[in-house]
């Protein structure tokens, strides 16, 4: 190869959006044996080297570090100062991306595919960078010879296929799409294509890095209008590419999906509606409250409970099709007469449930209880007689934090105290149970009503480092409660932090006894939820709470939530890196699941990253799950950070992860949670052994 292509000239860089981390994540998930990754300093010298980057370059650390990275660039490149420039974009925008020829140790040369990381120290100064380079010279090579096939697979494919421009402008149409729409669609703008009823305008993104040679591809269901106006659905794959002159075109694939989305709706209609009266049922009423329930709508958002009043008496009578015709009736009546922020179902039998998405907008809860009761109690006619039907009514009206089936079970439980006061009457529109469990858990954190269980993390030598606290709740009625039930409860009554209190007191006091292996007890992990390094006097609290229970700190492990962590400003993370510096560490949990963490894991004094157990549970049969784990593994150890795989349930997790390097595991297929004496007894055993 005598001759290497222009200079790119105009590079990719990225702004550290949510949507450039995960082209990041999605370029980190390959097969990292493809990917040298090594650091720089501030000035572009290599100061680290993989054994994956001495197989793509040549190079061995002895021969690279020291150097400066421009050593991998052709004489043109960096003539032109391009490696400097490249610098220069990943220290403003965070992150570079890029495409190019670089140059192996003998001065071979492979197509390469360029990520650069700004690394900055906590106030701000840029310490150096992280630079990603995976070899696609063989990608390369067949994209040209692939070149050669395309014009003839475009017209042979069994699927229409449409080459756009960047205006939307239909250039190509082969013939399995012009079959599929009933006509020739050239030079059409693509949104003539679409159905009035798609509501979507054309088919290139918009949402395009200006300059760069290839852009994010997208998947979508479209209604498209064929010849008679008849509307059909497709899935419509749409990706940029690059002709050989430099000018982006778009590829468009379109797969008739008409009569599958018909049969799914249909199938998915069965699966949500109640047979008979065609309203939804359980599983429905689930999926509609679901994201009503998500949004903040305490006060906003209520469900009516509604039972018929002695309605077997129909059914024996009259017979079970009456009693089914009857149900078809109230039905009706509902969907017609019920405010438009109003949705009917059937839950069983003889109950109804009223979802109400708007409660001011109705009037409040009493005013819908009367519309609903006037719907439903009424004389009725049915075979020729007339019908009295009475019900009785139970409401519950959302509170934050709640989920469907609590606000469901509040409202049946009020419909129970009402039948037993008299039927047709409203319970209180409020949730007793849920307060009463509010109040029981004050007076448990009062008391020290609560207890802990505790997880231990095993290094790869099978040695205990660390162990999880995670609290419980031996609730004199209910029995043993987990978590998932006790932190909602204590959210919505306002104790998170008073629960964080109580669990860091009675961990820290626990581990102070903890058994000394080879001269070393091991450390204790709790997790923060309400107590925040942005809090007012949370550097105090935390060193009373270590110095009152004679912990060392180097011993203390303070979890946070990922997405809690790298929203951080500038105070807190200083409130952190004093407490650091005194030896408290800081994990940063389930890692993976906010995509704005990797360009400011370099800023946050976290000195451990908790691997999401999402990621560990699919690596044995997701390719992409299994690159994602390498690839956080290989940058939490560039960066200095310990590495904890969390939900380790089988020994295929266990060996890729170990195969991969991780330090630390947690999970069933070590220990599950277990009381505090059942800690002790295992450490004692490791001492012994």
């Amino acid at each position: 190869m005598n001759a290497f292509p222009p200079l790119p000239g105009t590079g990719f860089h990225r702004t550290g959006t949510q949507v450039e981390t995960e082209r990041l994540l999605g370029a980190l998930a390959a097969d990292m044996r493809e990917y040298a990754i090594f650091a720089l300093d501030a000035d572009g010298r290599v100061t680290t080297w993989n054994r994956d980057a001495q197989l793509i370059k040549q190079y061995t650390s002895e021969e690279i570090i020291g150097r400066h990275f421009s050593t991998f660039y052709p004489a043109e490149y960096v003539a032109s100062g391009y490696p400097t420039w490249e610098l220069e974009q990943a220290a403003a925008h965070g992150f570079f991306i890029d495409r190019g020829w670089r140059l192996r140790k003998d001065g071979s040369a492979f197509w390469a595919h360029v990520v650069i990381t700004a690394q900055r120290t906590t106030d701000g100064t840029l310490d150096g960078f992280i630079k990603v380079t995976r070899d696609e010279s063989e990608a390369f090579a067949q994209r040209e010879r692939s070149d050669r096939r395309f014009t003839d697979l475009f017209q042979l494919a069994p699927t229409g296929i449409a080459l756009l421009d960047e205006r939307d402008r239909i250039l190509d149409a082969n013939g399995a799409l012009c079959e599929l729409l009933g006509y020739r669609p050239h030079g059409l703008v693509a949104a003539e294509l679409m159905h009035p009823l798609d509501g979507v305008a054309g088919l290139v993104p918009r949402a395009v890095p200006p300059g760069h040679d290839r852009a994010p591809g997208s998947v979508a269901q479209r209604r498209l209008a064929q010849a008679g106006g008849q509307p059909m659905w497709c899935e419509v794959r749409c990706v940029a590419s690059v002709d050989h002159d430099g000018n982006r075109f778009w590829l468009a694939v379109f797969q008739d999906l008409t009569e599958q989305v018909r049969r799914t709706e249909t199938l998915h209609f069965q699966a949500t509606h109640d047979q008979p009266t065609g309203l939804l049922n359980r599983r429905g009423v689930n999926e509609v409250l679901a994201p009503l329930l998500s949004a903040d709508t305490a006060g906003r958002v209520g469900v009516l409970f509604c039972d018929l009043d002695n309605f077997k008496r129909f059914n024996d009578s009259l017979g079970h099709d009456a009693g089914d015709e009857l149900m078809a009736t109230l039905a009706r009546r509902l969907v017609d007469e019920l405010p438009e922020s109003c949705t009917p179902a059937r839950l069983y039998g003889d109950e109804f449930l009223v979802i109400c998405s708007n409660l001011p907008g109705c009037g409040g809860m009493e005013a819908l209880h009367r519309t609903v009761s006037d719907i439903l109690c009424a004389t009725t006619p049915l075979r020729g007689r007339l019908l009295s039907v009475t019900a009785t009514f139970g409401a519950a009206t959302a509170q934050d934090g709640i989920t469907p089936a609590e606000l469901i079970r509040s409202a049946d439980a009020a419909m129970l105290q009402a039948k037993r006061r008299g039927h047709g009457r409203t319970a209180p529109a409020s949730a007793p149970a849920r307060l009463a469990l509010e109040e029981e858990l004050r007076e448990a954190l009062a008391h020290d009503g609560l207890e802990l269980h505790f997880q231990p993390v095993f290094r790869r030598d099978g040695s205990i480092t660390l162990a999880e606290a995670l609290v419980r709740w031996p609730h004199p009625e209910r029995g043993l409660l987990r978590p998932d039930t006790i932190l909602p409860v204590a959210t919505q009554g306002g104790m998170l932090a008073d629960l964080d209190r109580w669990v860091l007191r009675a961990a820290l006091r626990e581990a102070t006894g903890w058994q000394r292996i080879g001269g070393r007890a091991p450390g204790v992990a709790v997790n923060l939820s309400g107590l925040s390094p942005e809090d007012d006097g949370f550097h105090e609290e935390i060193t009373s709470e270590i110095a009152a229970s004679g912990i060392e700190p180097g011993r203390v492990v303070l979890e946070m939530v990922e997405t809690v962590l790298v929203e951080l400003p500038a105070r807190p993370r200083g409130v952190m890196s004093g407490l650091a510096r005194d030896g408290v560490r800081f994990a940063m949990d389930d890692f993976g699941t906010g995509y704005s963490s990797l360009a400011r894991l370099k800023d946050l004094p976290t000195q451990i990253v908790k691997l999401d157990r999402r990621f560990v549970s699919g690596m044995g049969t997701d390719p992409v799950d299994l690159g994602i784990t390498r690839a956080v593994i290989e940058l939490s150890h560039a960066m200095g950070r310990m590495c904890i795989a969390e939900g380790v349930e089988n020994t295929t997790q266990h060996d890729l992860l170990d195969h991969l390097g991780v330090d630390a595991y947690q999970g069933f297929l070590f220990a599950h949670p277990a009381p505090a004496e059942n800690l002790r007894a295992l450490l004692a055993d490791s001492a012994r052994a």
